[in-house]
């Protein structure tokens, strides 16, 4: 039941977000729509409780400045090669591992990786994610693990 009111609340809150409409018909409409995708993701078996993350709600704004600065400076890298044609550019495929022991964590990581310039994840199997990395410093920041510590920390909060 608490979770149902926990999805109805977001679903109001994003609604109320995007629509900018307050007038008491419209906050009427806009609840019971809410109300009827919550009943219907009911039924429909797609709202499993036990597959909510909810507990990565508090921590992820602690990791989004991190992944912020890592985007900003992978950014920096790569416009200084592309502006310097002379600093080397050697793309490599290369597998890291993903310690995180939900599928929610290592797509978490997974995006991570892909939003940080220079690197693209291409596949993720089980505890493996491989990477195509545009130059040898991003592979190798990769590899560092930091990024993997982070998102695991991400799911260790839970556990707490």
């Amino acid at each position: 039941m608490l979770n149902n009111l926990i999805l109805g609340v977001a679903l109001y809150a994003i609604w109320l977000l995007w629509s900018g409409h307050y007038s008491l018909l419209l906050l009427s409409l806009g609840a019971i729509s809410c109300l009827t995708v919550v009943v219907l993701v009911r039924r429909m078996g797609v709202f499993e409780p036990e597959r909510q993350h909810v507990h990565l709600l508090l921590p992820l704004p602690l990791y989004w400045p991190w992944l912020l600065w890592a985007i900003f400076v992978a950014n920096l890298d790569i416009a200084w090669r592309v502006l310097h044609p002379k600093l080397p550019i050697a793309p490599c495929v290369f597998k890291v591992k993903a310690s995180q022991k939900s599928e929610l964590g290592r797509v978490i990581y997974a995006n991570s990786i892909t939003l940080t310039p220079g690197t693209v994840s291409m596949d993720v199997e089980s505890d493996t994610i491989t990477v195509h990395a545009l130059t040898e410093k991003s592979a190798s920041s990769l590899q560092t693990g930091e990024m993997d510590r982070r998102v695991t920390a991400l799911e260790l909060e839970r556990e707490s």
